[in-house]
Order: C-alpha cells, then sequence, then structure tokens
C-alpha cells in the first residue's frame, strides 16, 4: 500500500477528500486538452478556407467536375464542416474562460500563480523554467501550495 492511500485509509474521510482534489485535477487538466484541440480545429479550419479560395487545389482524391452545381455543393461542403470546427472551438473556448474565472475566484495570489502555472502555462514544478524557479520556492512548497490551491477551488 502507497504512502498516500495508508494516509487515507489512516484518516476518515480523507479518501473523499482524495477522490475531490483528483476531480478538481483532472476539470483543470481539461484547460490544456482544449488548448490542443483548438490548435487541431484551426489548422482543419484554415485549411476549409484554403479549400474554398482554391477549390481547384484540393488535393484530397475527390473527382472535380466543372459544372456550377458541383461547386455549389462543395461550397455547402465546405460551410458545414467549417460551421462545425467553429461551433466546437467556441465551446473550447467558453471551457478554457470558465476554468481561468475559478482560478481567478481564488483569494490567495499564490494559489492562483500555481494553479496558472501549471495548468494554463503547463509548467513543470521544478527545474529549470519551473514553477519553482518562477516562483522563487523549492518544489515541496510548490507541492504544498497546489494542495492548498486545489482544497480551495470551486468547481
Amino acid at each position: 500500500m502507497g504512502q498516500q492511500s495508508r494516509e487515507a485509509a489512516a484518516l476518515p474521510g480523507r479518501s473523499g477528500m482524495t477522490e475531490e482534489i483528483e476531480r478538481k485535477k483532472e476539470y483543470l487538466k481539461q484547460y490544456g486538452d482544449a488548448v490542443r484541440q483548438m490548435a487541431r480545429s484551426e489548422l482543419v479550419i484554415n485549411e476549409i478556407r484554403m479549400n474554398k479560395m482554391h477549390p481547384g487545389l484540393v488535393l484530397d482524391g475527390s473527382p472535380r467536375g466543372s459544372a456550377q452545381s458541383d461547386l455549389s455543393a462543395y461550397a455547402v461542403k465546405l460551410e458545414e464542416e467549417t460551421e462545425k470546427y467553429l461551433k466546437a472551438r467556441y465551446q473550447r473556448i467558453r471551457l478554457c474562460t470558465e476554468i481561468r474565472d475559478r482560478i481567478e475566484a481564488l483569494e490567495d495570489e499564490g494559489e492562483k500563480d500555481i494553479l496558472t502555472y501549471r495548468y494554463i502555462k503547463l509548467m513543470r514544478w521544478g527545474g529549470s523554467g519551473s514553477i519553482s524557479e518562477k516562483m522563487k520556492i523549492s518544489v515541496r512548497e510548490v507541492h504544498r501550495l497546489h494542495g492548498r490551491a486545489l482544497e480551495h477551488l470551486k468547481i
């Protein structure tokens, strides 16, 4: 049994708190996932826009005709795809905004910094360019502040 497992088992109610902390971590990690998904969506949207500007240059293996109806159907399909990606992007932006707002709602500035550096800036705990270096505190203190910030975070 690991150290944390023994501690959780020894303290009544501790495992529920640990589950809550893990749920909060997963919630905050969605920010990085959303940013990566938005970057991929942006690539697709730019590709679709390029295809709209130069439909004859599309190299997707689809047959191309010169009839106006073919181009109209193609334009409608491109518009549908663009709309789909833009809606998904908007939802991800809303999620990121919500996460930033919840972090900013914390009272302690150090706690805000820790969560921002870890989950928004995706910084490491220690080493060069890390949270501990940025805040000029030990990695152990970073972890302690991180735990306290997660306890105070409201989701």
